[in-house]
């Protein structure tokens, strides 16, 4: 990176002689001749230190105007229940006084961890009062790895890193009185004291690459409050956790009978990778063969001439569909194709793409059905000799097409090329391009 010279005060010249552009720390040389390294101070440096100054990318955002958006999935017991709150803008996620009473919120797609760039997570929430025997956490995590805040029974709130390194499950609890830059009880550097059973904005931000710093705070008055710090890098001999491509929570149970019933209020969550994001995936396709077409038997009837999913394995695998091609070989036949998320595929066998691939397909299956599932992309095609239709937009839409799963029952989502025709018996032949992030 070429140096860097003031073009309006020949006079700074000396006091930042190299200064580089890559927001990275800065050698700054005094007039004495000294070189000393500058860092952004405070939450003005992102989880590698660089200056915040780039647009972010959101990997995942959720909010909720008009009802349940549709991107969590969620288990329930024990008389546990959630609502849309039309009023609020929010979900309620309700549970009785009885013990083992529950509801779990976990978002259908895992957000993607790029190394070497800053993931910064944030969600809020209204958490109840606390009280004896009720547990409350918020974060981004899944059943075996992440990072959330935890209000369990009356005891003070607490950060946790859970982890599954070693092959089972252990978590690092931090209380709020040990959290290592500021305890918000008014003795800290920002003065704030927490309430826990106010609107609260919660954040993380994670350099991985297996073993970095994850920062964790409040957004107050508007600033970001830096309150603690989970070090590793010079620290351990392994990674901290597995993976940081994870998907986010929300969690409300009775670990016990409670005198009363309890309520934790879903608001908003985003994941943003800072810097920007690359799709540097591994790239793979499957297509209807050259010579089997796929037989659109009933007129206006959708057909599923691809299905794939992730494999049962590896559920929190990051793949993207990237393209599509459609060629209608029945001439003067007109179709409609659409990429359709969460249907059915009836019968047919569900192939393996490779040892190394995390997803699995379908190409024989003989009936579709829709149900609760969700059109995401859809066109038109006509059947001739003038070659096939190539869709190649999808790249652009990045993790809108990326495959989902529900990780609380650990069952992938279908995502499906259906067509059907304008005659009865028409042909069609196809392909789907994806790539697999997760390797």
């Amino acid at each position: 990176m070429p140096n860097y010279r003031d073009p309006t005060d020949e006079n700074l010249y000396p006091v930042h002689k190299v200064q580089t552009c890559s927001g990275r720390p800065l050698e700054v040389t005094t007039a004495s001749g000294n070189s000393v390294y500058v860092q952004p101070a405070g939450m003005a440096g992102d989880a590698f230190g660089r200056t915040r100054v780039s647009a972010p990318l959101t990997l995942f955002d959720s909010s909720h105007r008009y009802n349940d958006n549709g991107l969590w999935s969620t288990s329930s017991g024990t008389g546990g229940t959630y609502a849309f709150n039309a009023n609020e803008g929010l979900v309620d996620l309700n549970v009785t006084t009885a013990s083992g009473s529950e509801i779990i919120r976990e978002t259908n797609k895992v957000c993607s961890y790029q190394p070497g760039k800053s993931l910064l997570f944030m969600s809020t929430f209204v958490m109840n009062a606390a009280k004896a025997n009720l547990r409350q956490r918020v974060g981004y995590y899944g059943a075996a790895n992440g990072m959330y805040l935890e209000v369990s029974g009356t005891t003070e709130p607490a950060f946790v890193e859970r982890s599954s390194v070693s092959g089972s499950l252990t978590e690092t609890r931090v209380a709020q009185a040990n959290w290592n830059i500021d305890t918000l009880d008014g003795n800290g550097p920002s003065g704030f004291t927490l309430d826990i059973s106010k609107a609260q904005i919660l954040w993380f931000d994670i350099e991985w690459l297996g073993l970095g710093t994850v920062r964790a705070g409040f957004v107050i008055n508007g600033a970001f409050i830096h309150c603690h710090s989970f070090h590793h890098a010079n620290l351990i001999t392994s990674t901290y956790i597995t993976t940081a491509s994870l998907p986010l929570r929300y969690e409300i149970t009775n670990v016990g009978t409670t005198a009363s019933s309890s309520t934790l209020k879903q608001v908003c969550s985003t994941v943003l990778s800072e810097g920007g994001y690359e799709l540097r995936g591994a790239q793979s396709a499957i297509g209807t063969p050259i010579a089997s077409p796929r037989d659109l038997t009933v007129i206006s009837t959708e057909y599923p001439v691809i299905s794939i999913r992730l494999k049962s394995t590896r559920l929190d695998a990051i793949v993207i569909l990237t393209a599509l091609s459609i060629m209608g070989i029945t001439n003067n036949s007109d179709y409609n194709w659409k990429v359709i998320v969460g249907g059915t595929t009836t019968a047919g066998s569900w192939d393996n793409t490779g040892a190394n691939s995390s997803v699995e397909y379908n190409i024989t299956g003989t009936a579709f059905t829709i149900g609760t599932g969700r059109v995401l992309a859809s066109g038109f095609a006509t059947g001739s000799n003038q070659g096939s239709t190539v869709i190649d937009i999808l790249k652009e839409a990045l993790f809108a097409f990326q495959l989902e799963r529900n990780g609380l029952t650990g069952t992938a989502t279908e995502l499906t090329l259906a067509c059907s025709s304008a005659q009865s018996g028409s042909d069609v032949l196809a392909s789907m391009d994806w790539e697999e992030v997760s390797r």
